[in-house]
This record gives structure tokens, sequence and C-alpha cells, in this order.
């Protein structure tokens, strides 16, 4: 538990941190995140016996989210030609396989881009939110999301050890109850209503809908990821964070959350 206890003060001070770095240390920080998480699935792949190409996903998900972050730096011409790049590095997978002697490249290809696609894509939503604003580089937004995505977190875990009866989905989260979901979509909810308060980019009731969002999509992250550990029996997705595991078991509820969020912003605020 101390182990655990200043882990995760340390993981929460870092987090917080990088919000007020400004906006370039911010994108290098979630651009390296993105990538670490790549690797954490990739390596729980190699590990159940597949194949994927890892240097190939690795630059392909740095190309993939700089080219999207350069779209927040860069004139517009000049950031959609940066996105051109995407072509010929994607295709790069495919060629690669042709030098590979594995028995199933098409399942080696699949599970590249498997990767890039559960990983990189939600991450360069969640780089987006801080740059959705019309006003520019504002912290506020991808700051709230993970306060309100531990929020639910907490608030599930506690509620459901206290009053969980009902199992919500045993057959992928053995411990995860319809009161815990309940409970934390609930605390999430508060935290959302008190960073209205604060926070006053948005009407209280929005911060409070985006709390809700996250904790419905951010749960269903959850079991996603907890169905993908047990289908190659794995308990942690990794060890970089002691007493908490990997990174994909911290960020989990971001990687189905963030396009959600971000879209349900993009429409309020544009």
């Amino acid at each position: 538990m101390k182990t655990r206890a200043i882990t995760g003060i340390f993981f929460v001070a870092v987090m917080l941190g990088s919000f007020f770095a400004g906006p370039v240390i911010y994108t290098l920080f979630y651009g390296l995140l993105s990538l670490l998480c790549l690797q954490e699935f990739y390596k729980l792949l190699k590990q159940s016996g597949q194949q994927p190409n890892l240097a190939t996903g690795l630059l392909n998900g740095l190309f993939i989210f700089a080219a999207f972050a350069g779209t927040f730096y860069l004139e517009a011409n000049l950031s959609h030609k940066l996105l051109f790049i995407l072509v010929p590095t994607l295709g790069s997978i495919f060629i690669q396989e042709l030098y590979r002697t594995s028995p199933a490249p098409f399942t080696n290809i699949g599970y590249t881009f498997l990767g890039l696609i559960f990983t990189i894509i939600p991450f360069t939503f969640f780089h987006a939110l801080a740059f959705i604003s019309p006003a520019g580089f504002n912290a506020h937004f991808p700051m709230a999301f993970l306060l309100m995505l531990w929020a639910n977190d907490t608030g599930a875990y506690l509620t459901g050890r206290q009053f969980g009866r009902s199992k919500l989905f045993e057959r992928h989260s053995p411990k995860k109850t319809w009161e815990g979901f309940i409970g934390g979509i609930l605390i999430s909810a508060v935290v959302g209503y008190i960073i209205g308060i604060y926070f006053t980019e948005l009407p209280w009731r929005n911060w409070v809908s985006i709390a809700i969002i996250i904790g419905i999509v951010g749960t269903g992250g959850d079991l996603v990821e907890s169905m993908f550990k047990r289908s190659i029996n794995v308990k942690d997705s990794g060890g970089i964070l002691p007493g908490h595991g990997g990174l994909l078991d911290r960020f989990d509820g971001l990687l189905l959350a963030a396009p959600i969020v971000f879209t349900y912003l993009y429409f309020i605020l544009h």
C-alpha cells in the first residue's frame, strides 16, 4: 500500500504538472506517453505468441501523433501537407512484412495496426482537448477530463467495495459491479459540478454531462482492456508503475472516452 501510495502521488503530480508547463512540453509529454502505451500493448502481444512489428509500429505511432499535433502549431497548408507523410509510413507496415519469415503475415499486420488504433489515436484526441477552444491552448479541458476520470475510477472502486452485489460484466471483470458503476458516475458528476465552479469555460451542466460520458464510456474502455488481458492470460499490462501495474491499466478509460468527449466538446464550442 505504501508503494502504491507513493507511486500514485508521483504519477498525479507529473500528470498535473504537464498541464502547467506550456503547450510544447504538454505535446511532447503526451506524445511520449502514447508511444509507451503502444510499446506496452505490443509487448503484451509478443508475450502471448503474436508477432506485431514493434519498430515499424512505434515509428508510425510517432508519425501519427506528430502529424496531428503539428496541425495546432503550423499554418493550415503546411499542417495538411504533413498528414500526407502517413501514406508511405503506414504502407511500410505491409512492405516490411514481406521480409519477415512469419507464417501469419496478415495477423502481424492486423495487430500492428490494432495497436495504433487502440493507443495512439485516442491519445491524439486527448491531446487535442487542450487546443479545442477557439481561444487557443487551454489545459483546463484535458485536466478536467483526467480529474473526472480518476473520480470515476475511485468512486467505482469505493462504492463497489462497500455496496457491490450485482456483477456488471463478470466474464471479463469479476470484481466490477453495477453499484460501483453507478457510484463512479455519480461521484464523477459531483466532481464535474465542482469543476464547473472554477473552470468557467463551460456551464456546470456541460461539465456534468462530460463526467457522465466519461463514467459510462470510460468503464467500457476498462472492460475492453480487461477482455484483452484475459484473452492473453495476464493480470497487469506492465510494471512501469509499482503497485499500479502498467500505463494501459491507468489509461484504459481514456482510450475510449477521449474521442467521444472531444466530439462532444467540438460541437459545443464550434
